[in-house]
């Protein structure tokens, strides 16, 4: 039967994607209170200031800075939703290896996740990681994904500064948009993602409310 909302991921899987990360938002709500927002060592002399100068009721000020917090916990997991994602394609899954989050099943492709705004030595290491794996599987791609990234960037990883630059001919630097595109070899896959989203979840939530009844 042909899938409701991506081509490259059965409807089950995508379904059970969204679980985990609803559930995933529903852990970070829980733990960060107004009771905990107050005992995280916040700047309560800051917090009125910013109220009074800033005219902004104070109690609107907490909401924001409690979601803020929020966001801030939940953004490992939409890393791990994209792994999850991913790793429901035929011929991929999740990385088994330490340091790696999606693989094929052939070892052919090697991918670790992260973000454009990285320290350089963090940058540098996950670098030496890829080239040194590669040294070992030596039919294989390696990828550093921008999960930040959504631009057409598929380019040779290239680290270092203009007097002395290293690269790996097996070691590329791509956005979460190409990766999509890069592993299920269509033009289209992250659009899909995209386009299909507010559908899935909305069926998801559905599903929920009427479980409640």
């Amino acid at each position: 039967m042909k899938n409701k909302y991506l081509n490259f991921i059965s409807d089950e899987h995508f379904l059970n994607c969204i679980a985990n990360l609803h559930s995933a938002y529903i852990k970070a709500k829980n733990n960060i209170s107004k009771k905990s927002f107050y005992s995280n060592k916040v700047d309560t002399i800051k917090l009125t200031f910013d109220s009074k100068f800033n005219d902004i009721d104070e109690e609107k000020l907490i909401e924001a800075e409690i979601l803020r917090q929020i966001d801030k916990s939940i953004n490992n997991s939409i890393g791990t939703f994209h792994e999850q994602i991913l790793g429901g394609i035929d011929g991929f899954e999740v990385g088994k290896l330490s340091g790696i989050d999606i693989k094929a099943k052939d070892e052919t492709l090697f991918a670790v996740f992260g973000n454009s705004e990285i320290p350089k030595n963090i940058s540098d290491a996950i670098f030496d990681k890829l080239a040194n794996t590669a040294l070992i599987f030596s039919k294989a791609k390696f990828y550093y994904v921008l999960l930040d990234d959504f631009s057409e960037i598929n380019e040779k990883w290239i680290i270092g500064n203009e007097e002395y630059r290293v690269s790996q001919k097996r070691v590329f630097k791509i956005s979460i948009k190409e990766f999509y595109n890069e592993i299920t070899l269509q033009t289209d896959a992250f659009q899909q993602l995209q386009s299909n989203l507010t559908i899935v979840i909305d069926d998801y939530l559905e599903t929920i409310k009427s479980k409640s009844y």
